[in-house]
C-alpha cells in the first residue's frame, strides 16, 4: 500500500515557476514508477510526466516537455514536479500517481494522491 500526499500548489502569475511535491508513505516507494497528471476544469485528466523507480528514465507529455521537470528522491520518499514559464492554461488540479512500472503509468496507475490546485493568473 502506498499513500500519496501532494503539496506546493497555489496561485502563481503567468511566466512564474512552481515546484510541487508528492510525499509517499510505505517502504516500497523506491520500487514504483511515479507520475504526475492534471485535470483542468471541464476537461479530462491528462498525463503530465513520469519517472522510473531509479530516476534514470523520465517521460513527458509532448506539449509540456521543456517547461516541466520531474525528479525524485528515494531517500525522502518524495517526487517533485518543477514547473517553469507557467501559462494560464496550466491551471489545473495536479495529481501524483504511483505505478508498478513506467508502462502502466499512463493508463493504470495503482495509487493516486488527492491532488493540489495550481492556478496561473494572467
Amino acid at each position: 500500500q502506498v499513500q500519496l500526499v501532494e503539496s506546493g500548489g497555489g496561485l502563481v502569475q503567468a511566466g512564474g515557476s512552481r515546484r510541487l511535491s508528492c510525499a509517499a508513505s510505505g517502504r516500497t516507494f523506491s520500487s514504483y514508477a511515479m507520475g504526475w497528471f492534471r485535470q483542468a476544469p471541464g476537461k479530462e485528466r491528462e498525463f503530465v510526466a513520469a519517472i522510473s523507480w531509479s530516476g534514470g528514465s523520465t517521460y513527458y507529455a509532448a506539449s509540456l516537455k521543456g517547461r516541466f521537470t520531474i525528479s525524485r528522491d528515494n531517500a525522502k520518499n518524495t517526487v517533485y514536479l518543477q514547473m517553469n514559464s507557467l501559462k494560464p492554461e496550466d491551471t489545473a488540479v495536479y495529481y501524483c500517481a504511483a505505478a508498478q512500472g513506467m508502462g502502466n503509468m499512463r493508463d493504470s496507475p495503482d495509487y493516486w494522491g488527492q491532488g493540489t490546485q495550481v492556478t496561473v493568473s494572467s
